[in-house]
């Protein structure tokens, strides 16, 4: 082989080295940014499957939930662990709360279905100008040296601390809803709810006990993902919740409404396709590109992935 030639095709390995290693990098940027999705969409899925509605306050309780937080941390000096904590005690607060004063009244009457959506979209306007009147419109940090800037090597990837710290975090999370949902009381009791409350209420299942736990367990996932995003962008402001609401309607859209398996790969799927068209196209086009991809997908299958028409499945 001439030496020219050689020299060509060692290039050519490198050069697909290089990309093969830059696909893995991303893959696993996409993973940690994907489970912060699909842990904040199980919340808005659950809010589905057993309420029956799409809470439009969601986005507003996972900016509540980041705060929370950030002031745990910032005026409590705790670390994260109870930082995590507080903030889903104060978004399950808070979604206990919105369900009790702007869903449970509906509930007890008959109700057209926009109704609930227009209560909570209220609810996340009085909130949010509430959250801007105490914060400002500016954003807020955490403190440096709040998670040490470690990173790992596996293999061709590296992962940072922070990001293992938030795979780590949220899969736990979305497994202990799994394996509450099918090997509890309280998740056979949702279930029942979810598929005929009316029949699950003449079982003797507290069918209000069941929504207020569900609307706490929800707002507690939503703080969850609020906190852990503000930490991996290191940015918090009252608006925040906005652009999170959309993406986690779009994943429960793209995964089947009510479907928890669809909220968590369709997190995964607008995670990868996110930070994909990031690296490989432009920052400019990420939106584009995922909301694209969504219906493109919706296209070939409009009831989602895992969804089916006229069923809910949680």
């Amino acid at each position: 082989m001439e030496p020219e030639t050689a020299f060509s095709a060692i290039g050519e390995d490198l050069i697909c080295i290089g990309r093969v290693t830059v696909f893995l990098q991303q893959f696993a940027n996409a993973l940690a940014l994907g489970s912060v999705y699909a842990l904040f969409a199980i919340g808005f899925t659950l809010i589905f499957g057993v309420l029956e509605i799409i809470t439009l306050a969601h986005g507003t309780i996972f900016m509540v939930g980041a705060f929370a937080g950030l002031l745990a941390v910032t005026k409590l000096h705790l670390g994260l662990g109870p930082a995590i904590l507080t903030a889903m005690l104060a978004a399950g607060t808070l979604g206990w709360v919105i369900d009790l004063v702007a869903v449970r009244p509906l509930r007890k009457r008959s109700f057209h279905h926009l109704a609930p959506m227009i209560a909570t979209i209220g609810c996340a306007t009085f909130i949010t100008s509430i959250a801007q009147g105490l914060f400002g419109a500016e954003a807020y940090r955490f403190p440096f040296d709040f998670v040490p800037a470690t990173s790992y090597t596996l293999g061709p990837v590296q992962l940072t601390l922070l990001q293992l710290i938030i795979i780590a975090i949220s899969f736990a999370f979305m497994v202990i809803i799994i394996v509450l949902l099918h090997k509890t009381k309280w998740g056979k009791a949702v279930r029942a709810v979810a598929e005929n409350r009316r029949t699950a209420a003449l079982l003797g299942i507290p069918v209000d006990r069941v929504y207020q736990i569900t609307s706490f367990t929800a707002g507690a996932l939503g703080g969850a993902a609020g906190i852990l995003t503000g930490i991996n962008f290191n940015t918090i402001h009252a608006f925040m919740g906005g652009p999170m609401l959309h993406r986690g309607i779009a994943v429960v859209i793209l995964g089947g409404m009510g479907d928890i398996r669809g909220a968590l790969l369709g997190g995964l799927i607008l995670g990868f396709s996110e930070i994909m068209s990031v690296a490989y196209i432009s920052s400019d086009f990420r939106d584009a590109v995922s909301f694209g991809l969504l219906f493109l997908i919706l296209l070939l299958k409009p009831a989602g992935i895992f969804g089916r028409t006229g069923e809910r499945k949680v």
